[in-house]
């Protein structure tokens, strides 16, 4: 039985509500027919580099994933962003509790880049099955979803896992469309979407 670890994150500076807590939520009690013999596990970080340093490996080591599926929130994104690789980088901004790693790469002495080892064409075409807009990236920032998309490829190759795949959503639509204003994503876009591409990350880790 393939058992998937989902993560999101809490609220953050700039982010009082961020959409990747539910969406776990949503996830983590999904019941499909093509997931019936799936083991979903939901986690929401605090939005903190101990928080993911701390916590992932335990995750890990508790219950031992086939595959992570991580989503983090873009702030000024407008469309689904599928991350295929992490930098090697980082800012000096402060996380949710007002700490910063006080460098501005991952490992001092290592690669400027790690590819996110998942079937990225499939999840991006999952997600546009679902009709939602959506595209592939090679820069996540240099903020904490970077950071756990680092961490995340770096435990496929020391674990064990199969694959790692990170999502940026956009902040949820909370204001009225201006006309001519190109039409925003709301919950259900972010849950329908959010669905295709774990039943995708699914296949892929039974493959």
């Amino acid at each position: 039985m393939p058992t998937i670890l989902i993560t999101g994150f809490g609220p953050f500076p700039g982010a009082p509500v961020n959409p990747t807590t539910p969406l776990v939520q949503r996830l983590a009690r999904l019941r499909r027919p093509g997931l019936g013999d799936v083991r979903l596990i939901g986690h929401v970080f605090t939005t903190s580099y101990a928080a993911v340093d701390r916590d992932l490996p335990a995750l890990i080591a508790r219950h031992k994933p086939d595959a992570l599926l991580m989503f983090g929130v873009a702030t000024r994104e407008k469309r689904i962003r599928i991350e295929t690789r992490a930098r090697n980088a980082l800012a000096l901004l402060p996380d949710e509790t007002g700490a910063s790693l006080r460098r501005h790469a991952i490992l001092p002495v290592g690669p400027a880049a790690r590819p996110m080892p998942m079937p990225a064409a499939h999840l991006l075409a999952a997600a546009k099955g679902a009709r939602v807009s959506s595209y592939l990236s090679r820069d996540a920032g240099r903020y904490l979803c970077n950071y756990i998309c680092w961490r995340g490829a770096e435990a496929v190759a020391a674990e064990g896992l199969r694959l790692a795949a990170f999502v940026h959503l956009p902040p949820l639509n909370r204001t009225p469309r201006r006309r001519g204003e190109r039409r925003r994503l709301n919950a259900a876009d972010l849950a329908r979407a959010g669905e295709a591409i774990l039943m995708a990350v699914a296949a892929a880790a039974r493959r």
